[in-house]
C-alpha cells in the first residue's frame, strides 16, 4: 500500500506539534502528514504553485484536516475555494477546530465539510481521533476519483 498524505491546515505550533505527537503514537504507517500552516499556503498546496508545484515532495492529500481560524484566509473561506475546484472539489475536508459554535458549524457543512469535530483536549484524546480517522477514511471509506494536475 503506499503512503497517504493528508494535509494538516493548523496555525498554531502547540496544536501541530500535538497532532504530530499523536499521528507518531497512533503508528500510522501508511500515512504522511503534510502541514501548512495559513490559509494561502493551502490554496497555493492544493492548487501546487509555487514550491508546492512538486507532487513527488508535496503530494495531493488523500485528507484535509482544516482549521477555521487562520492567517490570511478562513478554514470557510479555502473550503469555499476548494469546492469550486473542478479537479479537487471532492477531496474530503474534516474540519478540526476549537471552536463550538453552531455559526461555525453550519457553514462549514453548508460549505461542503465532510465532517467537522472539536479538537479534543489533551494527547491520549487526540491520538484517539487520529486512529478512528485513520480508521473510517483512509481504511474504510472509498476515496473519491481526483485529477492530478
Amino acid at each position: 500500500m503506499s503512503t497517504r498524505t493528508i494535509l494538516l491546515v493548523e496555525d498554531d505550533p502547540n496544536d501541530i506539534l500535538l497532532t504530530q505527537r499523536a499521528f507518531r503514537k497512533a503508528n500510522l504507517a501508511d500515512a504522511s502528514l503534510q502541514i501548512v500552516t495559513d490559509g494561502d499556503s493551502a490554496v497555493f498546496y492544493l492548487s501546487g504553485e509555487g514550491k508546492y508545484s512538486d507532487r513527488d515532495r508535496y503530494p495531493l492529500p488523500v485528507l484535509i484536516l482544516l482549521d477555521l481560524k487562520l492567517p490570511r484566509r478562513s478554514g470557510h473561506e479555502i473550503l469555499a475555494w476548494l469546492r469550486q475546484q473542478p479537479e479537487i472539489k471532492r477531496l474530503p475536508v474534516i474540519m478540526l477546530t476549537s471552536s463550538k459554535e453552531n455559526m461555525d458549524i453550519n457553514q462549514a457543512y453548508d460549505l461542503g465539510a465532510n465532517s467537522y469535530l472539536v479538537k479534543p483536549v489533551g494527547l491520549t484524546a487526540l491520538v484517539e481521533v487520529v486512529q478512528t480517522l485513520n480508521l473510517y477514511w483512509l481504511l474504510l471509506n472509498e476515496q473519491p476519483e481526483i485529477r492530478i494536475f
